[in-house]
């Protein structure tokens, strides 16, 4: 063949990972959570007859269903809620139980989530809880923005522009202009007044609509989903315990699905000649081989993470703090000597029990922000925010602590950072800027 001047053959010799339906489906596995995992086996089983799937928990699961105290299954099982009005109430208050400590605040946003209708919207009288809590109208502020922290994102709010608000800032995929319009320009933007706006912020139609089409996709009723469900539940991957000083780590088997084979129906069929026949068996029986290796192979690469986690966030599990350190997928997958992927597969949707709750996996991964110059010991954002939340729980009402003085007191305890650092996470957790915190109190 002839070839053009400027262009000639070469050969080259390159290595490609070929991308098979079965790894595929080996990387599917480690993503998947437990009932997730289930549903995806259940459905292998239905297409190979050599395959049997036990779920364990599925003889318990009418009876969980109906029970009202599922304490003797706090082992293996969590409820997250049920179908009554109730149910609502009840998420909320695990959620403050997991998350917050015994202080003031605390017992307010318990007070208040009783005034949470069904639809997660906080309808009460204001004056009144401060007069039943005894609480000045700053403590009230800080209580139903804690509240307005919890899942699912928008609850506690007063009306449907705060709900809509707060989705969308809980959002990272939002609009970069939904949440400023939405504050600013809520009725401009419901009754699409669009040219308006584009002008306002010097942006395009096409902008102001896709904020629109946005805020559309957001839920005007946050609470309902969580009371129409028909019963959750939480399945642990991991239980660690805490025997006398020492974390011990095991998988959660009881609620593991398990792969079995169906070995008689194996040799029944295998005494046949026929080759078409033969050849099926084969190829179910290396489908099995691959399933159960792969499962092993899940559950194991979920322990070796959990194990790690569990050496890095030693003090939360032992509940000496309730703050965590630095560690991110980089960190685990370097000693792992695995790829930040299979990191990330592994902790999504995956969760450990513990004496005192259940936690998301990703929940213990947290970038680092500053480092003590006096022992070098890093310190996590969580660390930063939860300081943060206690300088200005203490803080003088009359004189509330600016971001730039917080900012004086974090260095002095050794922690360097900016005084944008200190505004985003004072921003992060809904707490307002010092002007906005200043009360003025009544002198007797």
């Amino acid at each position: 063949m002839a070839i053009g001047p400027g262009f000639r053959q070469q050969q080259r010799q390159t290595q490609k990972l070929a991308m098979t339906q079965r790894l595929q489906q080996s990387i599917q596995m480690l993503q998947f959570n437990v009932e997730e995992l289930r549903d995806f086996l259940t459905q292998k089983a239905l297409e190979n007859p050599l395959i049997d799937v036990d779920t364990n928990w599925n003889s318990n699961h009418a009876s969980l269903s109906a029970a009202k105290n599922v304490s003797a299954h706090a082992d293996f099982i969590e409820r997250v809620s049920t179908t009554n009005q109730h149910s609502l109430f009840e998420y909320l208050l695990d959620q403050i139980h997991l998350t917050m400590r015994d202080t003031k605040l605390r017992k307010i946003v318990l007070h208040l989530i009783e005034y949470v209708d069904v639809n997660g919207y906080l309808k009460v009288n204001e004056q009144q809880v401060m007069t039943e809590m005894r609480a000045t109208p700053i403590e009230l502020l800080d209580a139903i923005t804690l509240l307005q922290q919890l899942d699912p994102p928008g609850v506690g709010a007063r009306n449907l522009q705060e709900t809509l608000m707060l989705q969308t800032e809980s959002d990272d995929t939002a609009p970069n202009l939904a949440y400023i319009i939405l504050e600013e320009n809520f009725d401009n933007l419901v009754n699409r007044q669009w040219e308006r706006l584009a002008k306002q912020y010097q942006v395009t139609l096409a902008d102001i609509s896709s904020v629109y089409d946005y805020v559309r996709t957001l839920s005007p009723t946050p609470g309902a989903a969580i009371g129409q469900e028909t019963t959750g539940y939480i399945f642990p991957d991991l239980v660690v315990t805490n025997q006398q000083g020492q974390l011990a780590l095991k998988t959660a088997s009881m609620a593991q699905p398990v792969v079995k084979f169906q070995s008689h129906y194996y040799q029944q069929m295998s005494r046949h000649t026929d080759q078409e026949l033969t050849e099926y068996l084969k190829e179910k029986k290396s489908e099995y081989d691959w399933i159960a290796s792969s499962l092993q192979q899940r559950e194991a690469t979920i322990f070796r993470v959990g194990s790690v986690i569990i050496e890095r966030q030693a003090a939360f599990f032992l509940q000496t703090t309730t703050e965590l350190s630095p560690l991110l997928l980089r960190d685990v997958a370097q000693q792992l000597q695995v790829h930040e992927s299979t990191i990330s597969r592994s902790i999504n949707g995956k969760y450990i029990q513990t004496d005192f709750g259940m936690f998301e996996l990703k929940r213990f991964f947290t970038k680092a922000v500053s480092k003590r110059p006096t022992d070098g010991k890093m310190v996590s954002a969580d660390n930063v925010q939860h300081r943060i939340i206690d300088l200005i729980n203490s803080e003088n009402k009359e004189k509330p602590l600016s971001d730039q003085k917080i900012v004086q007191i974090l260095k002095s305890e050794k922690v360097e950072l900016s005084r944008r650092t200190v505004a985003k996470y004072r921003e992060n957790l809904n707490i307002p800027s010092s002007s906005k915190r200043k009360q003025y109190l009544k002198t007797e």
